[in-house]
């Protein structure tokens, strides 16, 4: 159990770091009292984390573990490359972050626990469920997601500026991608050829969406950002 509970902490806390929901703490945490946004996301943490290991340990109970393991390892590896990419919030996000009415408990509660569901941080949680304790995985990842999200609330609360987004995302990207390499390993030390060979070949796929994706992400903000600067110098050169 206890190993179960601080590779799920690890996990889960990695996997927050820049992550929607932890932006969405450091807004809340910029209008409301600090205590009363961390009671809501841990209520809304406990009931979410609950669900999903609930659903990967029945999972996980039929399914052989060194399947598990390559699955981990190639959700892991998206993980890693779904960090890469970056998180924003959107413009209904930001909104319900601005204008929360008088519950904001409720407010904070429910926003949080609909951004969790499906998000990569659930679905960690439901990948290390497969083939952990259940319990110190339901822990460790509610403490872990917590955690996280309270260093976001200190910093907003506190200092009232983000944390700088692009250098989290690439040293989280860099241990899911460990945990990545780990997991396959351990999947793969005793596998087929067949297995070996559609599980390289899972990998460099994915590999190659992600770079193809985040390579078009970057070029459309480049390009979005052309306009700004347009406008930018005609507004100087008048």
């Amino acid at each position: 159990m206890i190993a179960a509970l601080l590779l799920s902490f690890g996990v889960i806390f990695v996997a927050e770091l820049g992550d929607k929901s932890q932006l969405m703490a450091m807004t809340y945490a910029l209008r409301y009292r600090w205590w009363v946004v961390l009671l809501a996301i841990t209520v809304a943490t406990t009931a979410v984390h609950a669900v999903s290991v609930f659903f990967g340990h029945f999972l996980g109970l039929s399914i052989p573990s060194d399947v598990m393991s390559i699955l981990a390892g190639l959700a892991m590896l998206v993980f890693g490359l779904w960090t890469i990419r970056g998180d924003h919030l959107d413009d209904d996000e930001a909104v319900k972050a601005d204008r929360v009415g008088a519950s904001v408990f409720f407010a904070v509660m429910s926003s949080f626990f609909l951004a969790e569901l499906g998000d990569k941080t659930m679905l960690a949680t439901i990948t290390l469920s497969t083939n952990n304790d259940w319990l110190g995985v339901w822990i460790g990842s509610t403490i872990g997601m917590v955690a996280a999200d309270a260093l976001a609330i200190a910093i907003g609360a506190l200092l009232g500026k983000h944390l700088p987004e692009r250098t989290i995302a690439r040293g989280a990207a860099t241990l899911f991608f460990g945990f990545a390499a780990w997991l396959l390993w351990e999947g793969l030390s005793d596998a087929g050829t067949v297995t070996v060979i559609a599980t390289l070949t899972a990998v460099v796929v994915l590999l190659g969406i992600g770079a193809v994706y985040i390579r078009h992400l970057r070029k459309s903000a480049a390009a979005a950002r052309i306009p700004d600067d347009e406008s930018a110098a005609r507004t100087i050169a008048r």
